[in-house]
């Protein structure tokens, strides 16, 4: 990409950005008084109390949707959030601009070594295959916790305040992958993954973020959101590496290293 192209892009984008927040302050104007705060341990293992500042909300339109992700906001279930921690400010939500991103070498080695993989999209579903790897997903990663597949579908991927679909990830008919992602007319919100332990020397993370960014190219979106980047915890700072991003910091949006 030349310098004139990437110039035009980041004045594309600051001028996305300005009236996003400019809208989302009209917005927050109208529902702010909705949003609690509330105090449980940190879900990402760091010695802190994490606050979730957070509304439940009725079906919303798109374009809402897109400002508050615009805003830093994530969804769980029907509820929308943002981190308002006292002692810690390690989450950072994480998007990327879709026409500049580029990959790098061992992304596309990721490309190479999952070309068996068949994916297809389909409605927000629970059934017996997709319990059945999630519970070894969830043993795998977080065996400590009182977390379960079905928990996590009720609670945290099923919603009914924005559209949401999941892309299956099979190798023949054999599940491997899972990704629960929310879509809009010009953004797309990865919810969350999660995959066969057993495939791990896939790099199917890497993978599937790589898939959501040719989604993107195919449908025209421009904006991948791609949750919280915690750079000290391993399984939330891969994905750093999908550059150039933007990291929401100090209510701005800003390229991160």
């Amino acid at each position: 990409m030349n310098c004139r192209s990437q110039n035009s892009n980041q004045k594309a984008v600051l001028s996305y950005d300005q009236q996003c927040a400019h809208e989302f302050s009209l917005l927050h104007s109208r529902v702010g008084q909705l949003f609690i705060n509330i105090d449980i341990g940190c879900p990402y293992g760091l010695p802190y109390v994490a606050t979730f500042h957070q509304a439940t909300f009725a079906p919303l339109g798109e374009r809402a949707m897109e400002l508050f992700l615009a805003a830093g906001y994530r969804r769980n279930g029907n509820c929308l959030y943002t981190m308002h921690c006292r002692e810690c400010s390690a989450c950072q939500p994480i998007r990327l601009y879709i026409n500049d991103f580029q990959p790098r070498r061992n992304q596309r080695r990721a490309l190479k070594r999952n070309q068996d993989l068949t994916i297809a999209a389909a409605p927000l579903r629970c059934r017996r295959e997709h319990i059945d790897l999630c519970e070894r997903f969830l043993q795998e990663r977080y065996p400590k916790e009182s977390n379960s597949a079905l928990g996590y579908y009720r609670d945290f991927f099923f919603n009914s305040i924005v559209t949401s679909v999941q892309l299956e990830y099979r190798i023949d008919d054999r599940l491997v992958g899972t990704s629960v992602v929310d879509i809009g007319h010009n953004w797309l919100n990865a919810v969350y993954f999660y995959f066969d332990p057993e495939e791990s020397r896939r790099s199917l993370g890497t993978y599937n973020i790589l898939y959501l960014i040719e989604l993107c190219r195919k449908w025209e979106v421009e904006y991948l959101y791609l949750g919280y980047l915690i750079d000290s915890v391993p399984a939330m700072n891969y994905k750093k590496h999908f550059r150039p991003h933007f990291v929401f910091v100090d209510g701005k949006w800003q390229q991160g290293t």
